[in-house]
């Protein structure tokens, strides 16, 4: 008696039995194209297998998970201050929103209300890290159709955001700014000057590149009506951001959930019609400028005051202090071996990242660190319906299109 194949034992005993990536049908002369998960076109690692009818592509399969670095396991091994730069390096393109979202959570379950000044000081960085993300994601795309000049107008104010944020925090990218309960330091001498002559320079340089693209015939056909995706598909796909934005849905969490001092400011949320890659850009560019806005009314709001809520359960005491108290010298060593002591219980804190809802599901059982950790990445969950923006369309359009997305890998692969 011979034994059946593999194939046939794993259909007799798997209720939904494995199917290939791509089974064949009554053609079979489909070109199978493996992108990635090492090309530049990817913006990281993520490997996108195309079958391809000549220049069409007729189905995409997105693989993730090759940067995969146990993000959530590792945060619930440090406590709740040590785990800080594990969070900056979710979305490295805008890591101070990752801290603020964060911080937080943990200051909700613990029963802490930061101080006005660090409200609106965190709103204020949010959105001026909003501006340097979306900098990045559009020099990219338009790199990426070829156009350079355009790129290096963006990617100079980009680099002069960096060098700004540096003089504030210390570190270029991955900054570990936010603190439980307030902030790492207060705002440098003449750094809301420096703010004051970056924002003039961005209105210049990005004017220019509405000049350069807004009415671009090459830029128009390579984006117009290419990686469409509708209001209901969108929200079906769970996503968020300017993505759904762009199919015309203005969902904002920081307009249908106010947090920090959102709700005491003026701004609009722009919206697409289409859902397509010229939407997306045109978005993310609108969105800019109201972060510009946003960040001019909070320079005019910002008072004077403390940064850090004055409660020894998470907030560090001053060095000299540390130096000359022995209470304040325990305090600091408690905090920094063991955490701070966190209540029981579970909380749910989202903020409006620059890619959709960035949210942080904590779980403590009381103590140093936390139980359980887990993170809402909208990189992640794009992943798993961008095949609808890339099926349908040519071989080369995948690139302009995933450019749109901006998938960021460390949020993507936590």
């Amino acid at each position: 008696m011979t034994r059946p194949s593999l194939d046939a034992r794993v259909k007799t005993t798997l209720p939904n039995p494995v199917r290939p990536a791509f089974e064949r049908g009554e053609r079979d002369d489909a070109v199978i194209v493996n992108i990635g998960p090492s090309h530049p076109a990817t913006h990281g690692t993520i490997q996108v297998i195309a079958a391809l009818d000549g220049e069409k592509v007729q189905r995409v399969d997105v693989h993730c998970g090759y940067l995969h670095r146990g993000f959530e396991k590792e945060c619930e091994d440090h406590t709740w201050h040590n785990l800080i730069p594990y969070v900056d390096r979710l979305n490295y393109c805008s890591g101070l929103i990752n801290d603020f979202a964060y911080c937080e959570a943990v200051e909700t379950l613990m029963g802490v209300e930061i101080t006005p000044r660090c409200r609106y000081l965190r709103t204020l960085l949010s959105e001026y890290s909003r501006i340097a993300d979306h900098l990045t994601c559009v020099a990219a795309s338009l790199m990426e159709l070829g156009a350079m000049t355009a790129f290096l107008y963006l990617v100079m104010i980009r680099d002069y955001i960096y060098e700004h944020l540096a003089d504030l925090t210390g570190a270029r990218v991955t900054y570990t700014y936010g603190r439980i309960g307030g902030l790492a330091r207060d705002l440098p001498a003449g750094w809301l000057k420096r703010l004051g002559e970056i924002l003039d320079q961005y209105e210049v340089f990005v004017g220019r590149i509405h000049g350069l693209m807004d009415r671009n015939r090459i830029f128009i056909d390579r984006t117009r009506d290419v990686g469409v995706i509708s209001t209901a598909d969108a929200i079906n796909w769970g996503f968020t951001g300017p993505i759904l934005r762009s199919t015309g849905a203005p969902l904002d969490l920081r307009k249908d959930t106010p947090y920090l001092a959102y709700a005491e400011l003026d701004f609009d949320v722009p919206v697409g019609i289409k859902g397509d890659n010229y939407d997306r850009y045109y978005v993310r560019m609108r969105e800019m400028d109201e972060s510009v806005y946003m960040i001019r009314q909070l320079m005019d709001l910002l008072p004077e005051g403390p940064i850090n809520v004055d409660d020894r359960r998470c907030t560090l005491p001053e060095k000299r202090l540390v130096y000359t108290e022995i209470e304040s010298l325990i305090n600091h060593f408690k905090l920094i071996m063991e955490g701070p002591d966190v209540p029981a219980g579970e909380v749910y804190a989202a903020h409006e990242a620059p890619n959709g809802e960035l949210g942080f599901y904590l779980v403590s059982t009381g103590g140093g660190m936390p139980y359980k950790f887990h993170v809402r990445s909208p990189s992640f969950v794009h992943m798993g319906g961008v095949q609808r923006l890339l099926e349908g369309y040519q071989l080369a359009d995948i690139i302009p299109t995933f450019g749109s997305v901006n998938m960021i890998g460390g949020e993507c692969d936590r």
